[in-house]
């Protein structure tokens, strides 16, 4: 089993930056896929981003160019650098882990095995 804890959500104004962190215990970490997905009020969840042990990784179109995703395997944890934040980014976060290999596609929650309970970013306009 991995136990994954998020944090580092809040309030947020337009333009303004966050990182997420997403802090894993009970496994070998660096063996496990890692993804951030969102889901704001009334939609579905959606898929943010993906860092695969290899430390290759996957934007969605709606974040790429703003947001960073990395890992610290020494740490166990994976961030997402959220920058140039939009109102449309607030959403639930949450992350998720998966052993490898990885169900495809990377994109999609089906593929994720553990999930976390998630942190509140909100940004105001």
């Amino acid at each position: 089993q991995v136990q994954l804890v998020e944090s580092g959500g809040g309030l947020v104004q337009a333009e303004g930056s966050l990182r997420l962190s997403c802090a894993a215990s009970g496994r070998t970490f660096s063996n496990y896929a890692v993804a951030w997905f969102r889901q704001a009020p009334g939609k579905e969840r959606e898929f943010v981003s993906a860092i695969m042990p290899s430390t290759m990784t996957l934007y969605a179109d709606s974040v790429k160019g703003r947001f960073i995703i990395s890992r610290d395997n020494a740490n166990n944890t994976v961030y997402l650098q959220m920058n140039g934040l939009k109102p449309e980014d607030t959403a639930v976060y949450y992350c998720a882990a998966a052993g490898i290999p990885l169900r495809p596609p990377m994109s999609s929650g089906r593929s994720y095995t553990f999930w976390g309970q998630g942190t509140q970013v909100t940004v105001s306009s």
